[in-house]
């Protein structure tokens, strides 16, 4: 089935002045187009773009950059064409009804008894979610195959947004977004607005270093075929290797996107002590997953400018940090000479807020042990931790309600327990990607 297919602006777009310069894209790139080449993207909006090689080649440098994202608006494929697979151990998950189901059983003991009208795949002992994962993938006949946790529901209606993407042959894996399910205690109440799983309400194409670096394996949708060329998911990799999935699959030249029209619940952890093992777990896979993709996992990502402003202010010398900012705006303003300055100063201020708050929260997630140790130097030497505990609190509310401040005390829990995984990750694996920060210029050059 052809179909149409328009495009959606990413909230990060602006286009200041006479709009020949567009700012869009994670990380923000900026692109120069013509007064042509402006009236294009306005069509594309709203699915009028011409259809010429020419067209679709600038369209598709905003896709890739994350600026402009597909809407498309029908499927080659439908349920018929997808089988789910679903990693099970302990209990057997209700399966999603009316869909040709593929459980797998990791080690169950005593075997689980399948629903009716699925297909039980039995592993001897218990691998882990990735050979679960791959063992029901195996027996796999249809073009796309949808990956479900034991733990998620999913509602009528949930794989058409996700099918629509396959209109892009690029495209080899969609996600939904993955919410907390509701439920009325304090845990349930922190997992839906803090879970690590729950990336948000934008579209968004999945890479790493952006604003959607990963996605969980707990919903996804693939094709089968690619899946199988790569191998499958990584079985020496416990946690992580739904994010070290969607890297390779993006090294080898396909794209993932993720979709939040289409929306499943994960049940939330039951305790805190439930929640922070899961967090220490997902800490303790960055290293793994850096030794695999080298330079992806820096907890801070920021012009070396913004590093200077803030490491002198935390030192106690707000007039010299000061200066350094002025100083960039002013330098920012010359280089992006057909910008309107206005727009370089607030771009500037933006750009020093946000690795602001990266460093905040890279302080009581991969650095809190560092942190913590230069509380025992001398006061002239070690940084102003009120600062950075103004920053963290700062950074854990943007956007949220005053009455989130409740949430804080367990957010804290869980950056300290990432944390404390990734450094035992670090220790196990010797290897310090995940502690190193990225030092970019910004914003990044883009085409058009």
């Amino acid at each position: 089935m052809v179909g149409m297919t328009r495009y959606r602006r990413d909230p990060t777009w602006r286009q200041p002045g006479d709009r020949r310069v567009v700012l869009a894209g994670s990380p923000l790139r900026l692109f120069r187009v013509s007064a042509g080449g402006a009236e294009v993207i306005d069509r594309a909006v709203v699915g009028d773009q011409p259809d010429t090689g020419v067209v679709q080649r600038m369209l598709e440098r905003f896709v890739e950059a994350g600026a402009l994202h597909p809407v498309h608006d029908s499927s080659p494929f439908t349920a018929d064409d997808v089988t789910v697979v679903m990693p099970v151990f302990g209990a057997a998950p209700t399966p999603p009804p009316g869909m040709r189901v593929v459980m797998v059983d990791d080690g169950s003991n005593p075997p689980l008894v399948p629903p009716p009208g699925c297909t039980v795949v039995r592993l001897p002992s218990n691998r882990g979610p990735a050979a679960a994962r791959n063992a029901g993938l195996a027996t796999v006949t249809t073009p796309l195959v949808a990956f479900l946790d034991a733990d998620v529901e999913v509602a009528e209606g949930w794989l058409t947004p996700l099918l629509n993407h396959f209109h892009d042959p690029r495209v080899a894996l969609v996600a939904p977004r993955v919410a907390s399910a509701a439920r009325a205690d304090a845990i349930g109440s922190f997992e839906q607005l803090h879970s690590p799983l729950d990336l948000g309400t934008e579209p968004a194409r999945i890479a790493a270093g952006t604003r959607v670096s990963y996605v969980p394996a707990a919903a996804l949708l693939c094709r089968t075929d690619l899946l199988r060329e790569l191998g499958g998911f990584d079985e020496a990799m416990r946690v992580g290797e739904d994010v070290d999935l969607v890297w390779r699959l993006a090294d080898a030249g396909h794209r993932a996107r993720y979709e939040p029209l289409s929306e499943v619940h994960h049940r939330p952890r039951t305790s805190l002590a439930a929640l922070v093992r899961q967090r220490v777990g997902y800490g303790r896979s960055a290293a793994a997953l850096a030794r695999r993709h080298p330079g992806t996992l820096a907890p801070a990502r920021m012009s070396g400018w913004s590093l200077a402003v803030w490491a002198l202010a935390a030192w106690r010398r707000p007039w010299a940090a000061t200066v350094v900012a002025a100083g960039t705006a002013v330098a920012l303003t010359r280089k992006l000479h057909d910008v309107p300055p206005t727009e370089s100063v607030r771009l500037t201020l933006l750009g020093h807020l946000a690795a602001g708050r990266q460093l905040a929260k890279a302080a009581t997630r991969a650095w809190w042990p560092l942190v913590l140790a230069t509380a025992l130097l001398p006061r002239r030497l070690r940084p102003d931790l009120r600062l950075l505990a103004a920053g963290w609190v700062a950074a854990s509310m943007a956007g949220a309600a005053p009455r989130d401040v409740r949430h804080l005390p367990l957010l804290l829990a869980d950056e300290l327990a990432y944390g404390t995984g990734l450094w035992q990750g670090v220790v196990a694996q010797r290897e310090v990607g995940p502690l190193l920060p990225e030092l970019t210029t910004w914003p990044r050059r883009g085409d058009g």
